[in-house]
């Protein structure tokens, strides 16, 4: 993780105490060597650290405290500093070239930003990250079975399990109190269950049980191990772990490119029955795919064995964990009426509208609509690394409707 941007990062933490250094100590304060050095010791300690982090084989430590407490740092000391040397530099430029006066208003506003992003990060590690959402998202299918009508689905995803070790555990099981209090027909899961390793998940094994019992799952980018340096057999064997975690410990469903018929009365028959699925009027299909991603993630989807059998009228849904295969793979290649995605978290972070993953996936949180066919993507309810900004933790409650129950309301 460190190590794909460790240039620019030691470039941010060397550059803004050289700036204040040069700027202040010595044109203005006259600052004694012994106090400069004493300035410049944090700074040598996270250059020491930055690198440290990127020379570890893996995306993270196993450890994720070193990484937390880096980010930590990163945050509250250095991400300041570098707002104050910018707005500094741009003040000076306007003082100098275009105001022509004594005062520098850049270093006032840079104090002021750099407090507010002090206060914002740590709004973000603490409030921001425990915030839960509840939202409810109402659907009206035409070829939907009338004994499904007011089906009620939690859709949940990208828990990032690892993350709640420690205080953060409070969250989780708050979390899965949300999950319970909803009562809903079914619970499904879209992938990335863990951070890094399987590992992570046996110490909350009785907080998943007691919310997601029976979940319908399917795997993340980050299930399968990738962010380990480890040979083949090693990753195969890890996968294997966590799925056997899911299916044997939490009781949940996995689908790994399958799919199960789900019953009005609510029983699950598993694929490969007699008749084609989801030809019956009582019953409807939930679909499941491998991660689909575009590089740097994997690609696992085989969509021609995940709907093999399922007849052409059926409804179904498809649990994808990424969201750019709706236009990429599902749409053409699938009926599905409904297709449930997570793996952008929303950017973790929302402002005046705006989140970062929106530069890079049209389709990065809330529900979109093509030909009469629906795409949810929820904001997860965790992350990799534990920080939210307008962007709650989300609890997706999704209320199937048939047409004819949304004329009879019209009457």
């Amino acid at each position: 993780m460190i190590a794909r941007i460790v240039i620019p990062l030691i470039l941010i933490i060397v550059l803004s105490d050289l700036y204040i250094d040069m700027h202040y100590f010595r044109k203005h304060y006259h600052v004694t060597w012994w106090q400069r050095l004493l300035w410049w010791v944090p700074c040598i300690g996270m250059v020491v650290y930055t690198c440290a982090l990127a020379s570890i084989r893996n995306f993270a430590p196993a450890d994720l405290t070193w990484l937390n407490t880096y980010l930590f740092l990163l945050g509250m000391f250095v991400g300041p500093k570098a707002i104050f040397t910018v707005t500094s530099f741009l003040g000076w430029i306007v003082r100098k070239f275009i105001t022509h006066t004594h005062r520098n208003w850049g270093h006032y506003v840079g104090i002021l930003l750099g407090f507010l992003s002090f206060a914002t990060y740590v709004y973000g590690l603490t409030i921001g990250f425990s915030e839960i959402r509840v939202k409810h998202v109402d659907l009206t299918f035409g070829n939907l079975p009338q004994s499904f009508d007011g089906y009620r689905i939690v859709h949940v995803s990208d828990l990032h399990i690892g993350t709640f070790d420690g205080w953060r555990k409070g969250i989780l099981t708050a979390e899965m109190d949300s999950i319970r209090q909803q009562h809903a027909d079914l619970i499904c899961f879209t992938g990335d269950l863990q951070n890094m390793r399987p590992q992570e998940i046996v110490k909350f094994r009785s907080t998943l049980y007691n919310g997601m019992a029976g979940a319908v799952s399917v795997l993340g980018n980050h299930d399968y191990t990738e962010y380990v340096k480890e040979n083949p057999q090693e990753k195969a064997a890890n996968e294997k772990r966590l799925t056997d975690e899911e299916a044997q410990q939490l009781h949940w469903n996995v689908l790994r490119n399958q799919h199960i018929v789900i019953k009005a009365h609510g029983t699950e028959t598993a694929q490969g029955t007699a008749t084609k699925a989801g030809s019956s009027s009582d019953s409807i299909i939930i679909c499941g795919t491998d991660n689909d991603g575009r590089p740097p993630f994997p690609n696992r989807s085989d969509y021609r064995k995940a709907t093999r059998g399922i007849a052409g009228n059926a409804f179904v849904i498809m649990l994808q964990h990424d969201p750019s295969a709706w236009r990429r793979s599902v749409l053409p290649k699938t009926t599905a009426q409904l297709t449930l995605s997570g793996h952008t978290h929303a950017g973790q972070m929302q402002v005046l509208g705006w989140r970062p993953t929106q530069l890079r996936q049209q389709e990065d949180y809330g529900l979109y609509e093509q030909d009469g066919r629906y795409l949810y993507v929820t904001a997860g309810l965790g992350g990799f690394v534990p920080f939210r900004l307008n962007m709650p933790n989300e609890v997706t409650v999704i209320t199937l409707h048939t047409k004819k129950h949304k004329e009879r309301n019209n009457l």
